[in-house]
């Protein structure tokens, strides 16, 4: 088997515990960092492109995807610690083939106050060009991404972690205006011949966004998100503008002990119409998990608060 370390979270859930407790009082939202969080996930995470170009006056586009790994994991989280491991076994139809291709990603995020920061690592290799039914195979190319986006949540009733994790859970709905500045840099390597360009992307954008957490019942939750903004992209010294669009979807079961929930979402930058040259970026991740929590053991806990009386987490 394929095994992948996924996420190692710890020093982005470092950053978290700065975060306000005010969650522990607000009657909109119930926090359980209190609580050890155990869970089984699955996932399937991918960063896609779209080239387009012009060629004897008409505008043609190529789709550049990688070749997929979808992946089954482990999670475990208590107070500032949040670590998961994953892999990529055999019995998935798509990973049967794939045995020379690669993905590692790491996704996280941090709260101060209002205030919210996540950070994406994506790095992959082994893609195929399809255009009009015809596919290239492009088995070193790789790709590396880095990046995320600071966010500001106006609203206190809104609970942004109930939407992306089950470390708290939306009583009450409601929702709340984030406007968000994201920059990511992205490398583009074919590695196919001795002296392969790289391609070096830059993207900075500004995406106001609405979200939202109906509370169908005391125990199902469907959260939703939209995003839509422009900025400008660098390919290489090129300059040109860019639209965002962002879509986020999550329905989630929990009570106190059990949880589950499925989520999807999606980050799209796309080039203005008028580049010469355009490359479109999508991200998109589907997570389906199931979770357990319960009361951390003694020791554990004797632990922890010694480390947070020396430090003052």
């Amino acid at each position: 088997m394929n095994f992948k370390l996924i996420y190692i979270v710890f020093f982005g859930s470092v950053f978290g515990c700065f975060a306000q407790n005010d969650s522990l009082q607000n009657p909109y939202f119930k926090s359980y960092t209190d609580k050890i969080t155990t869970s089984v996930y699955y996932l399937d995470t991918s960063n896609n492109f779209q080239l387009g170009f012009n060629s004897q006056g008409q505008k043609k586009y190529i789709d550049l995807n990688p070749n997929r790994q979808e992946q089954l994991g482990i999670a475990l989280s208590y107070q500032f610690v949040d670590v998961s491991f994953g892999f990529s076994p055999k019995f998935f139809d798509v990973n049967k083939d794939n045995s020379d291709s690669k993905l590692f990603s790491f996704n996280t995020r941090f709260y101060y106050k209002k205030w919210m920061q996540s950070f994406t690592f994506i790095n992959q290799k082994g893609f195929y060009a399809s255009e009009e039914g015809f596919t290239v195979e492009f088995p070193r190319m790789r790709t590396t991404k880095i990046g995320g986006s600071t966010s500001y949540i106006f609203n206190d009733k809104f609970s942004y972690k109930a939407l992306v994790n089950q470390n708290e859970w939306q009583t009450k709905s409601s929702g709340s205006f984030i406007p968000s500045f994201s920059f990511y840099y992205t490398n583009l390597d074919l590695n196919d011949v001795p002296n392969s360009s790289n391609g070096d992307i830059y993207v900075f954008s500004l995406a106001p966004s609405y979200f939202y957490n109906f509370v169908i019942s005391d125990r199902i939750l469907i959260g939703t998100g939209i995003a839509v903004g422009a900025g400008i992209n660098d390919i290489d010294g090129e300059t040109s503008a860019l639209y965002q669009l962002d879509l986020h979807l999550k329905l989630a079961y929990n009570t106190d002990r059990f949880f589950g929930y499925a989520s999807l979402n999606t980050v799209n930058f796309i080039q203005n119409e008028t580049s010469a040259e355009r490359l479109n970026d999508n991200i998109s991740t589907f997570n389906l998990s199931i979770g357990y929590r319960f009361d951390p053991p003694k020791k554990v806990k004797e632990v922890y608060d010694k480390v947070n009386q020396k430090i003052g987490l």
